[in-house]
């Protein structure tokens, strides 16, 4: 075989992706392996650090043993900010990993946010101090027993994110490593001086010799010494985060430029520069190349996940499906509007305290028309944050490009366009993360010069041009923002911690 050949493992909150992409930009071959999740208390979500793994292995087993044996580079794209504890010596994790949408360490967040530690958290990480990210997670882990401090400390354990595990077993207990976008979302990691900042392992207790090392995306992370049909030696490239990844995968690379990835929750980011001021934005690190590129981003706690909660209450067969099939029949939402503030509400607000609510209901209202409130929620909120990032930045975003598993829907996509009143170009591929991580690491592996070379192949898409009055989308929007303000009556100045 004479294609060069790049792995890329894309590990997701519901599932674990494999594809082997060519020199092409073209992926030739894939398997998706499901992952679950655990609920062992409300507010508490978990994953099992071996089952993680697992689907590793048995993703790269689906694939056809003709590619993997000519693999060169391998990249790994993953979930952020969720985290886990294990043994150095042994490589046996301690304990689950605990999730991104996991809140047990809420309770500490609100502590140091009540002791003032809000403005330096977010002056060293442009990061709210709120438990959606790491460090709190951690501190949790590290402090359920008295003796794994100490053995923390003394550098027996490994504490990480998804990507750590994932590369110390790939490198056979051999790399304990990290990359800048998925450090930058611990509370940990000072984005400016690029490095684990001794301020905050203080603040939350955690010990530095328990850390990964941290290099920049594209780098050579370490070499595969066991998996099924891989070359034992071959290179990891690149390790990046999973909205990272699809920032670069959809060719977002300069100020401007912007991508929404619509899943559980959506992510919308651009690069930016790194003093940019964000209330109620976070300022990231997205990748590190040569050189390092910051992200401003807003992330929305539910969108997909509203989808589902209401196909749950309702009891339909086909979960999001019928929703989809609901919101089309009705074509509106009759005035109704859904704020899915389930556990609050995310970017720009970061507001703990707000509540869920519907708001315009009718007599009238039908199962329909509500389902359509919920899908009109996402493109919403997406508004929230593009008007957001409008306001802090020199060039405004001009097109949003769509990616992610709800940007398939058309009538979401069209109505997306409509509110935001600019053009909306949505990627055809359903793995544009783990595309976005391959390019990075075939860009470190030599197989392509620049990023001009990965621009230039043809890729599907599908543009949604606003083709609703200006005046007509002001006025819906200005409704939205009503329903969020009604939501959010249940909050006051000291649970609202949105510039924390």
């Amino acid at each position: 075989m004479t294609e060069r050949l790049i792995l890329s493992l894309d590990q997701g909150t519901s599932n674990t992706k494999a594809l082997v992409v060519n020199s092409l930009g073209r992926v030739v071959a894939r398997s998706t392996i499901p992952v679950s999740r655990t609920y062992p208390r409300p507010g508490w979500v978990e994953q099992s650090p071996t089952d993680i793994w697992q689907s590793i292995v048995d993703a790269v087993d689906a694939l056809p043993e003709a590619y993997v044996r000519h693999i060169e580079s391998v990249a790994i794209t993953n979930q952020r900010e969720s985290v886990l504890l294990w043994e150095r010596a042994s490589g046996r994790a301690i304990g689950s990993c605990v999730s991104w949408q996991c809140q047990r360490g809420e309770t500490l967040c609100e502590q140091l946010r009540a002791a003032g530690a809000g403005p330096t958290v977010r002056a060293a990480t442009g990061l709210p101090l709120d438990a959606a990210f790491s460090a709190a997670k951690a501190a949790w882990l590290l402090h359920q027993d008295s003796s794994l401090f100490s053995r923390a400390e003394a550098g027996e354990l490994c504490l990480g994110t998804v990507d750590s595990w994932l590369l110390w077993n790939l490198t056979g207990r051999g790399v304990h490593g990290s990359d800048v976008s998925n450090a930058s979302r611990t509370l940990l990691f000072n984005i400016h001086a690029v490095d684990w900042d001794n301020e905050l392992l203080e603040l939350f207790s955690i010990p530095r010799p328990a850390l990964p090392r941290v290099l920049p995306s594209a780098a050579l992370h370490g070499e595969v010494v066991k998996l099924r049909g891989l070359r034992a030696g071959t290179p990891v490239h690149a390790i990046v985060g999973d909205s990272s990844a699809a920032l670069f995968g959809q060719g977002c690379l300069h100020p401007g430029d912007a991508k929404a990835t619509y899943g559980t929750g959506t992510s919308v980011m651009t690069p930016a520069c790194e003093s940019t001021s964000a209330e109620g934005l976070l300022v990231t690190i997205a990748w590190g190349r040569n050189t390092l590129t910051y992200g401003l981003e807003g992330n929305i706690l539910s969108t997909g996940g509203t989808l589902q909660w209401l196909s749950d209450l309702l009891q339909l067969s086909d979960g999001i499906r019928d929703i989809a099939r609901f919101a089309a029949k009705a074509k509106s939402s009759g005035g109704a509007y859904f704020v899915p503030a389930f556990g609050g509400l995310g970017s720009p607000y970061w507001d703990k305290q707000a509540r869920g609510l519907v708001a315009g209901l009718t007599l009238s209202t039908n199962t329909a028309q509500l389902a359509c409130a919920a899908l009109e929620s996402i493109a919403y909120q997406v508004r929230d944050v593009v008007d957001a990032v409008d306001r802090v930045v020199a060039r405004p975003i001009k097109v949003l490009r769509a990616d992610g598993g709800a940007a398939a829907n058309d009538q979401l996509m069209q109505f997306q366009a409509d509110i935001l009143q600019r053009p909306v170009i949505r990627s055809a591929s359903q793995e544009i993360g783990a595309l976005g991580a391959a390019y990075m690491a075939g860009l470190k592996a030599g197989i392509w010069s620049t990023t001009d070379e990965i621009e230039m192949p043809p890729r599907p898409w599908a543009e949604f041009l606003p083709a609703m009055a200006d005046a007509t989308s002001e006025r819906l929007y200005k409704g939205w923002l009503g329903a969020v303000a009604q939501a959010r009556a249940h909050s006051s100045p000291t649970n609202n911690h949105k510039t924390a």
